[in-house]
């Protein structure tokens, strides 16, 4: 998703924010700004709005560190009802989906979601995706906020294929405790869920699909429902433990886990190979397109994607200019101080010359220059 990057008033001019201080990429702008269903659901438990994708989402409630260790040790929840969500049906959907998509979707079995990535004739990505499969001819698409135009004038169908973005709610419960939450409050078709696999159920007598999959790093779950009943749950899960969390939380918990963000580590002019996300393409060459991205992934891209350890205490935020042997190599796309790991990590993208594990590597922040090195992703494994 993309991030308009300005700093919030309360956060100006500050070396380090404060552990209740939102990143600088949200912006408080909110006058044209959509709302989803549990809008005044984050008003009424003091989530701080601001804009993000053209929506009003709340970056924090009761300070990014403590919602972001509640997802590390117990259970958060997030709406995610920005984002956008198409179901495509009919006879050719898979077909079509196929052809778009640079995983294998006809492969997929009934309840499997798989990471996708949609991209331009040049290899760039246009979005990243889940796409999981609900029936014999049922698929949903799930897109990031900001790029809803753009995915569904691509993915635009026709033919044995038909799409609809419906309006519902999005929640995701995200910790070691999620199941043992969605239990307590009566969902229970969480059961035989395996990771990054769904099903449709009902919640409160009403259609729904549940998934297992996250955006944290930790076991989790996602439920799609319609909207009264998904700010009715919203209250249940809040008042069974589940701790709301903002988009900082968000941020920093996708970071830990080595996750790329669209706009950041994924734009149109990255491919997925220097983004380190060769697992989301199949290989061969069936079209043009996928000849296409099969020469990028034999290419010599000249930089990659990696994981940066600085230290101090100090973020190294978005836009720092990273140097190696006296000579600069790349640029960080996303930077914070690890609440996990008590230290600031970044991803970057650098020259290849400069990617192995284990490069000392140098950050100019504010004229000053903070020792560093290359490590792989993630930055944080959840325990087994």
């Amino acid at each position: 998703m993309s991030i308009r990057r300005a700093t919030l008033a309360g956060c100006r001019n500050q070396q380090r924010p404060p552990a209740d201080c939102p990143p600088p990429q949200y912006a408080s702008r909110m006058s044209e700004s959509q709302q989803t269903p549990l809008h005044d659901w984050h008003v009424a438990r003091g989530g701080r709005m601001v804009d993000f994708a053209g929506w009003r989402m709340p970056v924090q409630y009761e300070g990014v560190v403590a919602e972001h260790t509640a997802v590390r040790t117990a259970c958060g929840l997030f709406d995610v009802s920005h984002m956008g969500r198409a179901l495509f049906t009919g006879a050719g959907a898979g077909r079509h989906l196929h052809d778009r998509v640079t995983v294998d979707v006809l492969s997929m079995p009934v309840g499997r979601a798989r990471y996708s990535l949609l991209c331009n004739a040049e290899g760039g990505v246009i979005d990243d995706l889940l796409v999981t499969r609900l029936g014999e001819a049922k698929y949903l698409v799930v897109c990031n906020a900001s790029n809803v135009e753009p995915v569904r004038a691509a993915l635009e169908p026709g033919g044995a294929c038909a799409v609809e973005w419906p309006e519902t709610v999005m929640l995701a419960v995200q910790g070691p405790k999620s199941a043992e939450v969605l239990t307590s409050v009566g969902v229970t078709d969480h059961g035989p869920l395996k990771y990054y696999r769904a099903c449709e159920c009902r919640v409160e007598g009403t259609p729904a699909v549940i998934s297992r999959g996250g955006y944290t790093g930790e076991d989790g779950y996602e439920l799609i429902l319609e909207p009264a009943v998904g700010v009715a749950l919203a209250d249940r899960l809040a008042d069974a433990g589940a701790v709301p969390c903002g988009l900082g939380a968000r941020d920093t918990l996708r970071l830990e886990a080595g996750m790329p963000l669209y706009g950041h580590e994924l734009t149109e002019q990255i491919d997925p190979f220097t983004a380190g996300l060769d697992f989301a393409v199949r290989k061969g060459g069936e079209t043009e397109a996928e000849r296409r991205l099969e020469t990028l992934r034999a290419a010599d891209r000249g930089r990659l994607r990696v994981g940066l350890v600085f230290e101090g205490r100090r973020p190294v935020r978005e836009g720092t200019r990273i140097s190696a042997g006296g000579v600069e190599v790349g640029t960080v796309t996303s930077g914070t101080f690890s609440p996990t790991l008590q230290k600031p990590i970044a991803m970057a993208l650098v020259k290849t010359t400069a990617a192995e594990p284990g490069t000392p590597v140098l950050a100019g922040v504010r004229g000053t220059d903070i020792p560093g090195e290359v490590v792989p992703l993630p930055f944080y494994r959840r325990p087994a």
